[in-house]
């Protein structure tokens, strides 16, 4: 059965336009940039009117948190990738910092495993580097494995490498992309101690901004650029947070460049007047800082020294975040509202709808030599998603698929909602419903 998407607004490549798209397998077959002719084969067809609609690629987010194995009280990648699709998110590529961590190969291979029986989107997964496990590191295979993720910051799961040697050698051995978290372990223990000695154990959710601050943001994040300008690394910077980062990037095409930079939504929407509405709910590493610093990013990102925006989507339950500063868990939840916010932010005038498709869909796919997969292009996989731009819903836990159960944006009204994804041209989510026979695929690197 072959799928004819009609009469859509197409955005793609930097241009708007009206448009058909015919899916036939798991590729898109055709594109009709006007009327589709009236002599056009179109026996058993299906026909999906989208007038009125957005036709946009899927999205590609190079950051997640889905916690399988050993953590799935909290999430899982079933349960994760149905929300991501909910959010127009067709591929993920999830974290190490498991339990067990995915720091050998065989440990890896078993979450790929696991996601080819139960993942409604496409997938792929980091390998974990660690103090001692270089070895493992160094045979991880770039055709099959999105890159090496390298915690220059504690954060969840105890991965910090911090011995010079192990650093140095991955940076000038890898085989594949290096995405570093940078955080500076000793400036942020100084902070802790300053605080502590100010509060006690009370110490309240807006000083996360100054424990976890840009100073120790920058020491850390000029650190792994610095690496990778001596050994010529591919070095992805992610999640970043403070204005005093983006002098240390280059504005241009992503596809030219060996250093790049990730920002998430989370600190282009909420900044450090938002702890005390929203406390712990916001807590994540790296902080969410200042509006200075919040608008820096957004400078940054429409100059294209900024190239992706991702979600770092972390789950955790509200009994583990309900807690003091000190005991609650950092992350949140995020890729079923990822899209939706920063369209969001596009009508309000921050960005225009056509580099919103640029930073969450072509760029990702660019930047991890992603094949045939972010754009709509004839001879590509037919991962696509529908957006009514007009149709206003409110976050709250009715519709929240998160397993956690909860969302930062709850309460919050969007004026754009995603209509149905499409997963290697199945219909994997249309009309609030999810199709649980669609499976995703791991995804191939060039």
């Amino acid at each position: 059965m072959k799928t004819l998407i009609k009469n859509a607004t197409i955005i793609n490549e930097g241009l708007k336009f009206k448009g058909s798209v015919l899916i036939d397998d798991e590729k898109i077959k055709k594109i009709f940039p006007q009327i589709v002719p009236s002599d056009f084969d179109l026996s058993d067809t299906e026909i999906v009117d989208a007038s009125g609609l957005y036709l946009i690629p899927g999205v590609i987010d190079d950051q997640v948190h889905f916690r399988e194995p050993g953590l799935t009280h909290k999430g899982d990648i079933t349960t994760e990738s149905r929300a991501a699709i909910a959010g127009g998110i067709t591929t993920f590529m999830e974290m190490p910092n498991t339990n067990p961590q995915a720091v050998t190969q065989e440990l890896l291979e078993e979450k790929y495993k696991r996601a080819a029986e139960v993942s409604a989107s496409n997938y792929s997964f980091y390998m974990g580097a660690t103090n001692d496990n270089l070895d493992e590191v160094l045979k991880t295979d770039p055709k099959k494995v999105c890159g090496i993720k390298v915690f220059m910051g504690s954060s969840t799961g105890n991965m910090l490498v911090d011995d010079e040697i192990t650093l140095s050698e991955i940076f000038k051995n890898a085989p594949t992309l290096v995405a570093t978290h940078c955080e500076d372990e000793k400036t942020i223990l100084k902070n802790i101690e300053i605080a502590k000695g100010r509060y006690g154990e009370n110490v309240p959710m807006s000083r996360h901004a100054h424990i976890r601050s840009d100073e120790a943001c920058y020491i850390s994040s000029s650190k792994a650029v610095e690496l990778a300008s001596k050994f010529n690394t591919r070095l992805h910077i992610l999640h970043l947070s403070s204005a005093k980062e983006m002098s240390l990037f280059n504005a241009g095409k992503v596809t030219d460049k060996k250093i790049t930079a990730e920002v998430c939504v989370h600190h282009l929407w909420f900044d450090e007047m938002d702890y005390i509405s929203l406390g712990t709910k916001i807590k994540w590493n790296p902080s969410i800082k200042s509006k200075k610093d919040k608008e820096a990013l957004w400078e940054a990102l429409l100059a294209d020294k900024i190239d992706v925006i991702a979600t770092d989507h972390a789950p955790h339950t509200k009994e583990e975040k309900n807690n003091t500063y000190f005991k609650a868990p950092s992350g949140g939840p995020l890729v079923q509202h990822s899209l939706v916010a920063m369209l969001e932010m596009s009508r309000k005038g921050f960005i225009s709808i056509e580099k919103v498709i640029q930073k969450m869909c072509h760029a990702p796919a660019d930047l991890f030599r992603i094949e045939k997969r972010g754009y709509i292009r004839e001879g590509y996989f037919a991962d696509l998603v529908l957006i009514d731009p007009i149709k206003s819903w409110i976050v709250s836990p009715e519709n929240i698929l998160y397993k956690c159960g909860w969302s930062p944006f709850e309460g919050v009204e969007f004026s754009n909602k995603v209509v149905a994804s499409y997963i290697n041209g199945m219909p994997a989510f249309t009309n609030d419903k999810i199709n649980d026979t669609v499976k995703g695929k791991r995804i191939s690197i060039s």
